[in-house]
């Protein structure tokens, strides 16, 4: 979000760059001109089209509360704000994994309002690219990390999308990404680590004090758990079954 030299647009042209210097600005103050349903998943989710002004127009995603069903381990009316921590974690960490995704009042009430990613119809994804994803699952505590959640973007990268079912005290970590079960842990990632770790007990950033709104105490102090957890076994979680296949 820091390059000055950002394209304005996404390649397809339908949605900005998520590497803007004023994306989040835009996410925050953009008009929402239309709303139209997107017929997937168990939670109602809306494609917004976006009115920025000078910045044109772009597509994003959006989660109203209301429109969450209710869960037996979740509280209600929660998931939209995990899926604004889980990109505040992201962005603390340096990472470009997650969308940027910011708070709205949409048509249907508060939510959460994420930047749409244009992708491409196949990739040939290289199993390393995927390494930041499988770590940011461990760190927010991912219940739901399926294969159609990992985008293939337009601009080469992959993005992790639907992190509703995140951060939940209890370990729910279910990701078909185990492939680095085991494998150690890098020094850059620890550096990353450290960095999230320390950003979160000074609350020194914005996006950790922002974290503070969007997460129950208990829950922070699991998340801090999970990070010094990995930091001290220096690698990433080992389930006991086979790693999932994964391919598109």
């Amino acid at each position: 979000m820091d390059n000055p030299q950002a394209d304005p647009y996404q390649p397809g042209g339908h949605a900005w760059h998520p590497d803007r210097p004023d994306i989040v600005r835009l996410l925050r103050t953009a008009g929402h001109e239309t709303t139209q349903p997107i017929y997937y998943g168990s939670n109602h989710t809306f494609l917004v089209t976006l009115a920025g002004g000078a910045a044109g127009e772009s597509f994003a995603v959006y989660k109203p509360a209301r429109g969450e069903y209710p869960l037996y381990d979740f509280p209600n009316g929660t998931l939209y704000r995990r899926e604004i921590a889980t990109w505040l974690v992201c962005a603390l960490l340096g990472w470009q994994v997650v969308p940027p995704t910011v708070a709205t009042m949409g048509e249907f009430g508060k939510g959460s309002l994420q930047l749409f990613i244009e992708t491409v119809a196949s990739a040939e994804v290289h199993v390393d690219d995927l390494r930041p994803m499988a770590l940011l699952d461990v760190l927010v505590n991912n219940a739901d990390r399926k294969a159609e959640h990992c985008l293939p973007g337009a601009d080469g990268r992959i993005w992790g999308i639907d992190h509703g079912l995140t951060f939940h005290v209890q370990p729910k970590l279910r990701t078909v990404l185990w492939h680095y079960a085991g494998t150690a842990m890098r020094p850059s990632e620890c550096a990353d680590l450290q960095g999230l770790l320390s950003a979160l007990r000074r609350r020194s950033d914005v996006c950790a004090q922002e974290l503070v709104d969007m997460l129950s105490g208990s829950e922070l102090r699991a998340l801090e758990a999970r990070i010094r957890g990995v930091l001290a076994g220096g690698a990433f979680p080992n389930p006991r079954y086979k790693p999932v296949p994964y391919r598109w």
